[in-house]
């Protein structure tokens, strides 16, 4: 792992219930038997007191000896709870709960020297702290008192559930239980749908509040987990367990960040599970496998280098298939070839093949980018989970756009005019072998691609009647929230459906599925065009949820366009990669101010059988379910529950904050329940909100909330 800078960084004041469980004893004779007092430096100390001066002083005191606002951090107390305790035991208490609401926001080498200053700065009182104090004992006896009944039954109960955790097989993966939600979308179709039918259309409206829980701040897309009946939910640098009836802790696991990739940075939208591990990708370029019953790390493996880390990021989902974990890497705006697919060995970390999502020269499609040099080709990120189909053993993905209008429009310097400029594989779908890697189809849904408008969302597996007979297809939309259907087996184009909100596409070729493009949209140098929708898109990482009972697919739609305008750069600019387009976003022509839509279509007959419209923004992905309901969010904190058949609005409520994430439905001893991360954190959020700006969302607050019926 690369060592990192070892400045001090800001330390939150902590409040004075939580600053009592943090209070921790010096490293005098007598305490933390595992680290003598000798271990420390003054330079340690030194930088951990000018951070505690900048930031825990107001509450704490100059002298650690604690204000009205928080307590002690040295004395009777913090001697009485700590002695014989180990210093490890220490160190992890305030990794998992300092600062309140941004767990992780300290480096870890900043939380060392705290640490250290606090220990040192206690080294020669503890010797002199009165080992009589009835006050101190006094205070501390309840939380000194393990071995207190009623303790150790909650303990045993929470043990006894982690215990039971069953391993996750392949088969299991492949035909999940419906009381489960363990990957993305619930299966690898990557439906966002769920059989489970006990909240149904007729008692929807008496869902009621079963229990929250207050995440560490961050920017967070986040899919809760379910296995067995404990839930798995990432945010911020922390990973925690949950129990799913109740909302428990059962464990947790931190991961301070420090620099440009920090607990703000985006990371997956999901978790994976397999086997006894649950695996998760981290905001500075690591994929890391832990112990689900314990949270303890198995293993840790960079997958981007410290000195590439410029313009990538992990910020898919990993899905695992034949033992192996497979997932994209992001954004490629300034990364020299562009980005990847990965496979792990889910038991060891260790890299087994990657793909390339920009053609190499010699390799099929390496002749698309118009002459240009593998370092001057840009983007093809993949920051949305692939799709798995065990019985054809593919694996799909979808693919981003480049972000270089310039290499594929100007003449490469010695050439008159511009070769094939199709820039495969943006754009596309990407069927590989998940063992190998092998490319065995790809399907490039837009060509050339200068507007942002990626095809690069989740790959629905569905079978649909085609000429009579029952063939398995994969589905997938567009920023321009365009749908292509393609023959899973072999990329075969068979039809595509346009929910009217775009004018880049003017006709689609009945049997190749080849875009027109409509003329008035071609950059032209320094000219501003209207495009519809916007480089945010009409749809973007909010999933589309479809029931394979009824074959209907469920779409929120964000109405909006912008002028585009290509700003033509030198060569020496080009090869440094970046955007060369610029966006002003507007409202659509004529609008009626009408922004947030939520479609359902028919696959077999390719209809819209209903939208429903309203002023504000979608937020949320989509979930449908076995009992005829779908649940969305949007930017102004509502959660809803429509009527499958109708769209109309049969239950909803408002949030702490915006649901811009993946709701998900679960089963626990025959209870249903619903769930959804609410955190008003997303950028397609924040777009939204600027559409109706007396929607103001809450200044910080990440909470899963759950639901049940009565």
């Amino acid at each position: 792992m690369p060592t990192r800078p070892r400045a001090p960084a800001p330390l939150r004041p902590v409040f004075a219930t939580i600053a009592l469980l943090l209070s921790g004893p010096a490293p005098a004779q007598g305490l933390f038997p595992d680290d003598a007092a000798g271990k420390l430096t003054a330079e340690q100390a030194a930088r951990g007191q000018q951070a505690y001066r900048l930031n825990c002083q107001t509450c704490h005191g100059a002298a650690l000896e604690g204000t009205q606002f928080g307590a002690a951090l040295t004395g009777a107390v913090f001697e009485s709870h700590w002695r014989g305790r180990t210093r490890a035991a220490f160190s992890e208490q305030i990794r998992a709960t300092m600062p309140p609401g941004k767990i992780g926001s300290v480096s870890g080498d900043a939380y060392a020297d705290i640490e250290a200053y606090i220990l040192q700065a206690n080294a020669s009182k503890v010797s002199q702290a009165s080992a009589s104090s009835n006050e101190g004992a006094a205070m501390m006896a309840p939380i000194q008192r393990r071995d207190d009944p009623l303790h150790q039954a909650v303990m045993k109960a929470r043990k006894d559930k982690l215990a039971a955790l069953t391993p996750v097989t392949d088969a299991m993966l492949q035909n999940p239980s419906p009381s489960d939600w363990m990957m993305w979308r619930r299966t690898y179709e990557t439906l966002g749908y769920s059989p489970l039918r006990q909240i149904d259309r007729s008692n929807v409206k008496q869902l009621r509040p079963a229990w929250s829980w207050v995440l560490p701040q961050s920017s967070n897309e986040i899919t809760p987990l379910i296995h067995d009946g404990v839930m798995f939910v990432y945010s911020g640098a922390a990973i925690q367990a949950l129990d799913a009836a109740s909302g428990d802790l059962l464990w947790q696991y931190t991961r301070p960040v420090s620099g440009p990739a920090g607990p703000g940075a985006s990371h997956g939208k999901a978790l994976a599970i397999y086997g006894e591990k649950l695996f998760a990708s981290t905001s500075d370029n690591h994929m890391i496998a832990l112990d689900f019953r314990t949270g303890k790390v198995v293993w840790d493996q960079e997958v981007i280098p410290d000195g590439s880390r410029a313009g990538l990021a992990l910020n898919s989902a990993p899905i695992v298939a034949k033992g192996m974990l497979i997932f994209g890497v992001s954004l490629g705006v300034s990364h020299p070839g562009g980005c990847f697919i990965i496979a792990l060995d889910a038991a060891t970390g260790q890299e087994k093949w990657r793909f390339n999502t920009i053609a190499r020269p010699g390799q099929p499609g390496g002749d698309s980018w118009n002459g240009a040099p593998v370092e001057e080709r840009f983007g093809g990120g993949v920051w949305t989970a692939g799709s798995y189909d065990p019985q054809l053993d593919l694996v799909y993905f979808g693919i981003g756009n480049t972000y270089d209008t310039a290499t594929l429009l100007q003449p490469r310097p010695g050439a008159t005019s511009v070769s094939s400029n199709d820039a495969l594989y943006t754009d596309s779908t990407v069927a590989l072998r998940p063992d190998t890697g092998q490319l065995v189809w790809y399907f490039q849904h837009q060509k050339r691609d200068v507007w942002d408008l990626d095809w690069v969302f989740e790959q629905s597996l569905v079978t649909l009647p085609v000429e009579g007979q029952p063939k398995k297809l994969v589905v997938t939309g567009s920023k321009t929230a365009m749908f292509d259907a393609v023959d899973a087996a072999t990329g075969a184009f068979v039809f595509s459906k346009d929910l009217g909100v775009q004018n880049i596409v003017t006709a689609v070729d009945p049997v190749t599925g080849a875009k027109t493009v409509n003329p008035a949209v071609e950059p032209e140098a320094g000219k501003a065009k209207l495009i519809c929708p916007n480089s945010v898109g009409a749809r973007n990482w909010l999933a589309t949820a479809l029931n394979p009972e009824t074959h209907v697919l469920y779409v929120p739609i964000l109405e909006n366009c912008a002028d585009f305008t290509y700003v033509p750069r030198s060569a020496e600019q080009t090869a440094k990669g970046g955007i060369d387009m610029r966006f002003s976003a507007r409202t659509p022509p004529d609008h009626d101010g009408n922004y947030g839509r939520l479609m359902a279509v028919d696959l077999r007959k390719q209809k819209i059988l209903w939208t429903q419209r309203q002023r504000i923004p979608p937020a949320s992905a989509v979930l449908a379910t076995g009992g005829g309901v779908v649940f969305a969010g949007d930017v102004d904190r509502y959660f809803t529950a429509y009527d499958e058949r109708s769209g109309k609005t049969l239950w909803r409520t408002r949030l702490v904050a915006a649901a811009e994430s993946f709701p998900i439905t679960y089963s626990v001893n025959g209870k249903q329940y619903v769930a959804v991360v609410a955190g008003s954190g997303s950028p397609f959020g924040a777009a939204g909100r600027a559409f109706v700006p007396d929607v103001v969302p809450p200044a910080a607050g990440v909470i899963v909330s759950v639901f049940e019926l009565p």
